[in-house]
């Protein structure tokens, strides 16, 4: 038997720990095929603990909404393109009511500041909760390991189970039915069979149930992978997307003082002149790259056509495998008719032979 085990094991590419195979001996020789009851149970335990484990995923995704965090996200965007510290046309018009328009870039940015500090405050939050949710989603990658271990240490003693009915109990019934021609024997041994049929099926049922287990893997992980880009979008704005913003306001106000104390010189020459224009253009180029750096990395399209690319994929390997399975089970239904139909000749050839 335990031949057979390492065989089924060696074609079902799973490697058994001397402990694993301990536990498959131990579930094989608790099998009593002709235990309906049994064979109904067999393995639902574990199919249980999927079914409830699926339903929890599932939930994750119903329930999470990234979309919030990307209209935040654009939300900062246009906090920062509205602030405007050159409101008023050309840079001569920083000479005009110097003391009011000091007064209204402050107020400016302290409005700015106020709104775009408050969706930080939300976006910090979304962060916190995809934290926990990528914690979750560890654990639960680690309980779908473990549920489809167990899934496949039920398969493994069942087809090992099978392997014996088949090449063992089943031949021992035919050849007594053969060696009596007694229809008695002849419908045990037929009984038997559909036993083992009906076992195998249950057992088609488990390899089923573990593939939903094991496409599971791949799902949580895309999931917790959509987790973490968007925490890290969160991270990189927060860190250094609003201190650039911030620290940029500053230059620009200080900026402004520095224009107004430059008006006060009532000797002004020339070259003060030019360098006032020097100084205009240098602002113009500082605030076009600032805008460029600020702009820069908020929205990755491409991560998000990876992601989504990366799932649709994942939907049609899923829908490959749906696929074959339906011709498995076809080409199954086929095998099973005619192993019935070679019984039932068996059965009239026993009959004739007692006519």
């Amino acid at each position: 038997m335990t031949d057979n085990m390492e065989l089924i094991a060696e074609s079902a590419k799973v490697e058994l720990t001397d402990e694993e195979k301990q536990t498959v001996t131990s579930y094989a020789d608790s099998i009593d095929i002709r235990d309906s009851q049994m064979v109904l149970q067999y393995g639902a335990g574990a199919q249980k603990k999927i079914s409830d484990f699926s339903e929890t995923a599932l939930k994750s995704v119903r329930t999470k909404d990234l979309g919030e965090i990307g209209t935040l996200l654009g939300n900062v965007v246009s906090e920062l393109k509205s602030f405007d510290v050159t409101e008023e046309k050309g840079i001569f018009g920083f000479f005009k009511k110097e003391a009011n328009k000091v007064q209204s870039i402050k107020a400016r940015y302290d409005k700015a500041e106020t709104n775009v500090n408050n969706i930080v405050k939300v976006m910090e939050n979304h962060q916190v909760t995809l934290l926990k949710d990528i914690a979750m989603l560890d654990q639960m990658y680690e309980s779908n390991l473990k549920y489809f271990k167990e899934l496949t240490l039920y398969i493994l003693a069942g087809k090992q189970k099978l392997a014996d009915a088949r090449n063992v109990e089943l031949p021992k019934l035919l050849a007594k039915a053969e060696e009596s021609g007694l229809p008695e024997d002849a419908q045990a041994a037929k009984d038997y069979a559909s036993l083992v049929d009906r076992f195998e099926k249950k057992i088609y049922d488990l390899e089923l149930t573990r593939n939903i287990s094991m496409q599971m893997a791949p799902q949580i992980r895309l999931i917790q992978n959509n987790d973490t880009v968007m925490s890290e979008k969160i991270q990189s704005t927060i860190v250094n997307t609003i201190p650039l913003w911030k620290s940029q306001m500053v230059i620009a106000i200080g900026l402004d003082h520095s224009q107004d104390a430059a008006k006060a010189q009532r000797q002004v020459t020339d070259a003060t002149n030019e360098l006032l224009r020097k100084n205009a253009e240098a602002l113009k180029i500082a605030s076009i790259e600032t805008a460029r750096e600020s702009e820069r990395g908020i929205v990755d399209i491409e991560t998000l056509t990876q992601t989504n690319q990366t799932l649709i994929d994942t939907l049609d390997e899923v829908m490959k495998i749906q696929d074959e399975g339906r011709v498995k089970r076809a080409e199954a239904e086929q095998e099973l008719a005619r192993i019935e139909d070679q019984m039932r000749n068996k059965i009239l050839e026993v009959s004739k032979v007692r006519q």
